[in-house]
């Protein structure tokens, strides 16, 4: 896939998208978890002080890894090489919760106006994005 191609494909959202980082016990810690796409960003939100979050502040390199598909002639995916970072201001968790909410056709008058308590937003840049795709080939 090109790189266009491929942020069409993390944009399709065509399932959950795994979530990779470094436990503390030098194993990787993989997750399936909702994420949503903006402005070159990845976004997921889940509960402050889970495993996932505890592992990202102590260190920031991530991959996430979304797959569809379900033989060699249809099979493709992305790797994706990314920095995280955590977002516990309320302000920012607010405006990204409305832009999860306009991407999943939320009436502007219908965005959430607060924030749920305890939770917070993972925003992953990516550095690499490694793509498949065998039913192109």
């Amino acid at each position: 896939m090109t790189e266009s191609e491929a942020w069409e494909y993390i944009e399709s959202k065509p399932g959950w998208i795994a979530l990779s980082t470094n436990g503390h016990d030098g194993f990787p810690h993989s997750v399936p978890i909702g994420y949503f796409a903006s402005s070159g960003s990845i976004f997921i939100g889940c509960l402050d002080q889970t495993q996932k979050v505890k592992n990202i502040e102590r260190n920031q390199k991530i991959s996430l890894t979304l797959e569809s598909g379900e033989t060699m002639a249809n099979i493709k995916g992305v790797l994706i090489k990314a920095n995280a970072e955590v977002i516990r201001d309320d302000d920012e968790r607010l405006a990204i919760s409305q832009l999860a909410a306009l991407q999943r056709g939320v009436d502007e008058a219908d965005l959430p106006q607060t924030v749920r308590p305890g939770s917070i937003y993972i925003k992953a840049k990516p550095v690499k994005i490694v793509s498949w795709d065998y039913g192109n080939r």
